[in-house]
């Protein structure tokens, strides 16, 4: 097998369990963007109420801390395939009841927080099992490919429900993702059957005891907050686009996908591996500066441009994967991801609730550029002690490389 982080993304789907995991995860995806915008809609049409709605949008993603603290040790507890189909079931299931005539509100939010407690396990499961799959030093190349899917997907998804919605129905929209997911279930029978990663059963004193041995280390803690914070606030000003430019918050939104996916792109496929390590910081700074500029009230051409490359620098995210990959035991990987990615959206539910507080009070200008602040900040305060304690790599190299350019 080649190695994957210096061949084309088309070697990945040589991987022959890559394919499966790479099309469940797409129809996933599909009916996650296609279902999440028909409740939206069904619940504001029932309420009139923008937070009842966003919350019905976004309610999964907060949740999932609570799933990263009681059931996350699953990720690497239950055989993979079993699992993977077992999750996309249970999102069929609750997406359909969803669609139930004459379900409440407070009952569809209960299935919706039920949805993110699910959705935390879901996510250790698939990198993990994508990290197996796949040949050593491949593990960034497949989650750049993953992440330039999700966004397509999103914005196709985004597009086709908006126009389902209007033409059919929510309802009928919420059984249509309901399909997808069975769709993503059948997908993921045709991986091979694979042992856990882990020995013992899944808990909650399993996944405490998990989640502590992680963070024990300074250094994986210095990269889930680099992981989690910075990202999550710059999410916040996205939040804010909307209120910005309500004429062209679609412009800006495709801009900014624009510019993720050339980040995804430079970040996992172009970039060297010998340098991809060093641009982590660097990176993290360009997803934040560009914003700095929004308080002056920018032209929309500007305004377009900034924010498109502002989000270039959301590839800093797999150059801290792949570090993250380095400095986690392999029985640990697929708990380390998934609290990765649950912590993730967390962050970013609550950098949004932040920024739309401070947009609030002062203006959604404003807002965004105290954010993009206090993102550099974090950045800045996590290199400082990152250098501080990592020595001579300043903490930005992965284990073997740090090794090998110490000895060097």
């Amino acid at each position: 097998m080649p190695d994957t982080s210096r061949t084309s993304y088309t070697a990945l789907f040589g991987t022959p369990e890559f394919r499966p995991l790479f099309l469940s995860s797409a129809a996933g995806v599909a009916a996650r963007t296609v279902g999440g915008l028909a409740l939206g809609t069904l619940v504001f049409r029932a309420t009139d109420s923008p937070l009842l709605s966003a919350l019905s949008m976004f309610g999964p993603a907060l949740a999932q801390v609570a799933g990263a603290t009681l059931f996350l040790s699953g990720a690497d507890r239950l055989p993979p395939r079993a699992a993977l189909t077992g999750l996309s079931l249970a999102f069929a299931v609750t997406t359909a009841a969803l669609a139930l005539p004459g379900l409440s509100v407070p009952a569809m939010l209960a299935v919706v927080l039920v949805q993110g407690l699910i959705a935390s396990v879901g996510g250790g499961v698939r990198w993990g099992l994508l990290h197996e799959i796949l040949p050593e030093g491949g593990y960034l190349t497949g989650r750049s490919l993953f992440n330039m899917m999700h966004g397509l997907t999103q914005i196709a998804g985004y597009a086709a429900g908006g126009f389902l919605v209007a033409v059919l129905s929510p309802r009928l929209c919420l059984l249509l993702a309901a399909g997808l997911y069975g769709a993503a279930a059948g997908l993921t029978l045709l991986l091979s059957r694979r042992p856990p990663r882990a020995a013992g059963r899944p808990s909650v004193a399993a996944t405490r005891r998990a989640n502590a041995r992680l963070w024990s280390a300074r250094p994986r803690r210095h990269v889930y907050l680099a992981l989690w914070i910075p990202n999550g606030l710059i999410v916040g000003c996205e939040s804010l686009y909307v209120s910005y430019d309500p004429g062209s918050a679609g412009t800006l939104f495709a801009c900014a996908a624009l510019g993720m996916l050339a980040g995804d792109i430079t970040v996992g496929r172009l970039l060297p591996p010998r340098l991809r390590p060093r641009l982590g910081v660097p990176l993290l700074v360009l997803l934040a500066a560009p914003y700095l500029a929004l308080f002056l009230r920018p032209p929309l051409p500007v305004t377009a441009v900034l924010v498109a490359v502002a989000s270039v620098g959301f590839g800093a995210s797999l150059v801290q994967q792949e570090r993250l990959v380095a400095l986690t035991p392999d029985d640990l990987t697929g708990h380390a991801l998934g609290l990765h990615s649950a912590g993730m959206l967390t962050a970013q539910g609550l950098a949004a609730a932040l920024a739309g507080t401070v947009a609030q009070f002062t203006s959604p200008a404003t807002a965004m550029t105290a954010t993009a602040l206090a993102s550099l900040a974090v950045t800045l305060t996590l290199t400082v002690a990152s250098r501080r304690d990592a020595g001579a790599d300043g903490g930005l190299l992965p284990r073997p490389a740090a090794r090998d350019a110490r000895a060097a």
